[in-house]
């Protein structure tokens, strides 16, 4: 896995290998990641990300909040409560000399609780696959205030997602087996 874009284009990221099912990591390809980012900065909705706060939810190894970072946000939380995702994004943000603008959090995702700090304009969402967890983990970070209004939610599933009815979805693409969903908190 690299960085694909931006000023650390082509950083290697710690090796994961083919993930770790029993901690449910299944890391987006490079290939998914270079996708998205080209919807994102290239989609009719507006370049999201320069300046952005950055919210990366079952962050798993933290490369979507590192290219989001890469490619000009200003500051990136990243969020997973697995032990061996820690570790690996700890990793990651020493490998990007990020310290400064990453924060990780070990916390579920389903149950963020309130934010403690600005709201973010960009989420990033790639929760094990068909088992709901992306649906309650939205809706934590909006009971929670992590998400601002007019933010951009990027929604990384197997089958289209039960998008909350506060969101409104505004793309779907299919890459793989991996869909992306891209939805708008209105306001702003």
């Amino acid at each position: 896995m690299r960085i694909v874009g931006g000023s650390l284009r082509g950083l290697k990221l710690a090796d994961v290998g083919t993930g770790d099912t029993a901690a449910h990591l299944r890391p987006t390809t490079d290939r998914v990641r270079e996708a998205i980012f080209n919807l994102l900065v290239n989609g009719t909705h507006g370049n999201p990300i320069p300046g952005a706060r950055v919210l990366d939810l079952f962050a798993g190894t933290g490369a979507l909040g590192l290219e989001a970072l890469s490619r000009g946000a200003a500051q990136i939380t990243l969020v997973d409560d697995g032990s061996k995702a820690q570790a690996l994004i700890r990793s990651n943000i020493a490998k990007a000399r990020a310290e400064e603008a990453a924060e990780l959090l070990r916390r579920d995702a389903t149950r963020l609780g309130d934010s403690r700090g600005a709201p973010h304009g960009l989420v990033f969402l790639d929760p094990p696959y068909a088992r709901g967890l992306g649906e309650k983990a939205v809706a934590s970070a909006l009971h929670g205030g992590w998400i601002a209004p007019g933010a951009l939610v990027v929604w990384e599933e197997s089958r289209p997602p039960l998008v909350p009815a506060r969101l409104v979805p505004i793309d779907q693409r299919r890459y793989g087996d991996t869909l992306v969903t891209l939805a708008r908190l209105p306001g702003a």
